[in-house]
């Protein structure tokens, strides 16, 4: 009898081993977005990420800086009170949905504006919650997907650089990262043993390319699967008739076999290890002959002649948009830009010092050579890149095909979700 118990008593815990291993931990996840900036792809990125909460521990939405300061987690408590009208049909679907009065406790405010030269400021609400989540007990890493500027993560690593262990970040970078050119060079300078994809533009891959026939173009699908699913749905409809969200495929990447190993594929693409990150410094105005890699950090370097004015300021003008410049303890004008294209670039300087005001320049930012690809940097050790190989560009865009040869995949699968919000559940499945 004694005998019997014991081996129960195994028998139990072995089955319960098993089970455990059938079901594998959801992943914690928070999402910092530029939500309200200059691009519509973050609301539909949203209602994706809240039709999806039940397969995820979501932790956090934070409202992102993404240049001028202004706050806009109203945007996501907005985005809150149309899940909470469809949250009866999704509970129905799968007890994990998370509660809209959870949603509204961890959605945080970041930063209201781009960091200054350093890189990083004054501690905001977003950078101590991504802290908090990450110091906690929980043994499973915190996927942080950054949506918009990565200003938030760069003060949360400065002010407690002891969460980095914890951290996997998956980085939407390209057209982002110009916005936060000063803090993503802190990062690349000073924390290069972060664990980071810099998805520069093999997002694209969400909305280039693939399978585009029938009721999976971007038009038709939103037509076809979007619209009349429930509150969410009708909304993601009113921010645009197409799709777009380039921000998804970080989460997609998240549901992937073996995402601590980015070379695998995934709804979210494949990487590769990272070279040294390209850095150009120009002491001198650049003309359009000189040439830096795409994506790279640009420094544009002034020390200009005559009095400086009480209040100097600069701000660096490229097509038409706006970068602020920052003057150094040894007096140096500093401006720098992240190009998202391969192309000449060309700038002006507005500023009310005489010195640097009408300043002129140009430069052209180039593709990388793939071969680069061959020699990943020690420095770097978890940082990871589109692909450069050409078999995986999408018209110009590196590495988007390792996102959109999955596209019938990831669009089927969202319509199916969709479907949640409007229709409960069969009654025989409630749980």
């Amino acid at each position: 009898m004694k005998f019997f118990r014991i081996f129960s008593a195994l028998l139990t815990l072995i089955l319960a081993a098993g089970l455990s291993s059938a079901a594998p931990a959801r992943p914690r996840v928070i999402v910092s977005t530029d939500i309200g900036g200059t691009d519509f792809d973050d609301f539909q990125s949203l209602v994706h990420l809240l039709v999806y909460a039940d397969a995820i521990d979501l932790e956090g939405m934070i409202a992102s800086p993404w240049g001028p300061a202004r706050n806009r987690r109203h945007h996501l408590l907005d985005l809150v009170d149309l899940y909470a009208r469809d949250y009866p049909n999704l509970r129905t679907h799968s007890p994990h949905y998370p509660t809209p009065a959870h949603l509204r406790g961890i959605s945080k405010q970041g930063g209201l504006d781009s960091a200054d030269l350093r890189g990083f400021g004054a501690r905001t609400e977003g950078s101590d919650w991504i802290i908090s989540c990450a110091k906690s007990a929980d043994a499973r890493p915190l996927w942080l997907l950054i949506w918009g500027g990565i200003d938030d993560l760069a003060q949360a690593v400065h002010d407690d650089p002891s969460i980095k262990s914890k951290l996997r970040v998956y980085f939407i970078g390209g057209p982002n990262k110009k916005w936060s050119a000063t803090a993503y060079d802190y990062l690349a300078r000073e924390h290069r043993d972060l664990w980071i994809i810099e998805s520069n533009s093999t997002y694209r891959g969400w909305f280039m390319g693939g399978d585009q026939s029938g009721d999976l173009g971007n038009e038709a699908f939103v037509s076809a699967h979007v619209k009349g699913r429930g509150a969410l749905g009708d909304y993601f409809v009113t921010i645009a008739p197409k799709i777009k969200m380039g921000d998804t495929p970080s989460l997609a990447y998240v549901f992937g076999a073996m995402p601590e190993d980015p070379s695998k594929d995934s709804w979210g693409g494949h990487f590769i290890r990272a070279w040294e990150r390209p850095r150009h410094t120009f002491d001198q105005a650049p003309m359009a002959g000189d040439r830096v890699e795409v994506y790279s950090i640009v420094d544009l370097v002034y020390r200009p002649s005559g009095a400086t004015p009480a209040d100097p300021k600069a701000t660096l003008i490229v097509e038409k948009q706006e970068f602020t410049g920052f003057q150094a303890s040894d007096g140096a004008w500093h401006f720098l830009f992240s190009p998202k294209d391969a192309r000449t670039f060309s700038y002006q300087i507005a500023s009310n010092h005489p010195g640097l005001n009408g300043q002129t320049g140009a430069f052209t930012s180039v593709r990388p050579d793939p071969a680069r690809a061959k020699t990943p940097s020690r420095r770097y050790p978890h940082w990871w890149i589109d692909d450069p190989d050409s078999r995986w560009r999408e018209g110009n865009e590196q590495g988007a095909k390792t996102v959109s040869r999955w596209r019938a995949e990831f669009l089927r699968d969202f319509a199916a979700r969709l479907e949640r919000c409007r229709t409960p559940a069969p009654r025989s499945s409630l749980r």
